[in-house]
């Protein structure tokens, strides 16, 4: 029994996903894709900086300490922020596919407590593809990568053109990703957000 809801179930016709073969190797950090994204950049002093690494066909690794503003009960992680380390590694797989997708849906199980100063190891894998649409599922684990289950998702992202983000995001914002001399930057600066 799948324990997530109808609409993160393939449809019959979904495909197996295919890595592009300008992914980044296997083993190979995946950097940021944005330098104030709450997720990975390092241009946030309270974000996640997570750390996201490609694995094997369209599979990744990730971690992020959980920082004091990270918090939501006292010496916990905050929900909210482990529902954003999920969101943010599935999002990342869309790199391996050179793909530019937002979220579309995300389901969160929440299996144990994380506390503070804890590092999240995360694995996340793209499970199908039907058109437009990405299927992924991604697990989070304390203790170390073969740690036991503190979170889980099954998310469901939609490929979008560029324009979803010129014509609703902040405009000094665009300007300065679109002038970016370094090409990988610039095109990663397009991708997870909603």
């Amino acid at each position: 029994m799948s324990r997530s809801s109808p609409a993160l179930e393939p449809p019959a016709d979904a495909v197996r996903p295919v890595r592009h073969p300008d992914a980044p190797a296997p083993g190979e950090p995946l950097g940021t894709h944005y330098e104030h994204c709450f997720g990975c950049g390092p241009g946030q002093p309270h974000g996640l900086h997570l750390d996201a690494r490609a694995g094997d066909g369209v599979t990744l690794t990730a971690e992020f300490t959980v920082q004091p503003a990270h918090q939501g009960a006292p010496g916990l992680a905050h929900g909210g922020v482990l529902a954003t380390a999920l969101d943010e590694t599935l999002g990342s797989l869309n790199w391996l596919l050179r793909t530019i997708a937002v979220t579309g849906r995300l389901e969160t199980d929440f299996v144990r407590p994380v506390p503070v100063g804890t590092t999240l190891h995360l694995e996340a894998e793209v499970t199908a593809v039907a058109g437009r649409k990405i299927y992924s599922t991604a697990t989070g684990r304390i203790g170390g990568p073969e740690g036991p289950v503190a979170v889980r998702a099954d998310a469901l992202f939609i490929e979008v053109k560029v324009d979803h983000f010129t014509d609703h995001g902040r405009e000094e914002e665009i300007r300065a990703a679109m002038s970016d001399p370094d090409q990988i930057r610039r095109t990663r600066a397009f991708e997870v957000n909603p």
